[in-house]
């Protein structure tokens, strides 16, 4: 059995579909599970609510093979700090002593935003002389390094699940995002920009080093995303931090004039000044160093933007 929390969110119901269209026992524990939810392609799993979530570990501890972790407060704004410990810290804690005890595998979501301004590189050392180097931006960021830390100091110890996996999502984008509000990924808000005739505005660069939309971030499409969970699936006897991008940092320029000419309409983009408040934790530059990946043995080729954004928008967006 394979328990995903987060199942209803945007990486948790691409890999429920993955995992149930391949006829496997699927648990989705989510405050948002609803089973007419226009995400999922059939209904072929188990829902259970968070509040549930203890009952169910007890009653289940022999079914549950592996625990995917991907349930957390994901707003890089967020500012309430009992909200995300509750929801990004001590649930992670909790399922991994879970997972400890029982000896079942857990793999989790950590996330770029540990690496914050990027200083310090985007390395996926889990060492902790290198991790206690990383000065995360945000809080939600901030949440994610500290289980990081937490995990691979604990990992040098004798108990520990029967496998570990943390994955640093960079910038993941593809279908089942709409309802992630304004956390939502840069093409789908093009997009919707395109679709509603809006100018499509971009931030300005408050970097002398950088132009106005030159900005760049390592973008990853989910079903890339999809395709490394599912490799260490199949990799029980595999451990490790690992970085999940495609290592092509486009910038925001390049992705718009993509998302524009799948729209097939001519540009239309005007940039603004960077927002006050997040001007001083805005990253100009994020690349996720792949060869730790590689390395294990991850050898299948990533899409690039290009592709992924094609991808995207005909055979998704265009059909909403």
């Amino acid at each position: 059995m394979f328990l995903i929390t987060g199942g209803a969110g945007f990486i948790g119901s691409n890999i429920i579909n993955y995992l149930v269209n391949k006829g496997e026992d699927v648990v989705s524990v989510d405050w948002h599970n609803n089973k007419s939810n226009k995400y999922f392609q059939n209904f072929n799993f188990k829902v259970v609510n968070p509040i549930s979530l203890h009952t169910f570990l007890k009653k289940n501890k022999k079914k549950i093979s592996v625990i995917i972790h991907l349930g957390a407060i994901t707003s890089t704004t967020e500012t309430d700090l009992n909200l995300i410990i509750h929801n990004n810290i001590r649930l992670s804690l909790m399922l991994y002593e879970w997972c400890t005890k029982y000896e079942k595998r857990l793999i989790y979501a950590s996330s770029a935003a540990t690496y914050g301004s990027g200083e310090n590189g985007f390395s996926d050392i889990s060492d902790d002389e290198y991790l206690s180097q990383l000065m995360p931006l945000n809080l939600y960021g901030w949440s994610k390094h500290v289980i990081d830390r937490f995990i691979w100091n604990e990992s040098k110890k004798k108990n520990k699940p029967s496998q570990c996996v943390g994955l640093k999502f960079f910038n993941v984008y593809g279908p089942n995002e709409s309802h992630k509000k304004d956390m939502r990924s840069i093409i789908l808000k093009i997009f919707e920009k395109i679709q509603n005739d809006k100018i499509v505005k971009l931030f300005k660069s408050h970097n002398p080093e950088f132009k106005d939309g030159e900005q760049v971030r390592d973008f990853i499409y989910v079903k890339d995303v999809v395709s490394v969970i599912n490799w260490f699936l199949d990799k029980p006897k595999i451990n490790g931090l690992f970085n999940v991008g495609s290592s092509i940092p486009q910038s925001f320029n390049y992705l718009t004039k993509c998302v524009y000419r799948n729209c097939n309409i001519s540009e239309k983009i005007e940039y603004i000044d960077t927002p006050k408040k997040i001007r001083k934790q805005y990253q100009y530059f994020t690349r996720a160093s792949l060869n730790k990946l590689r390395k294990v043995g991850y050898d299948k080729k990533f899409f690039n933007l290009k592709d992924g954004i094609n991808d995207y928008i005909q055979n998704y967006l265009i059909k909403l």
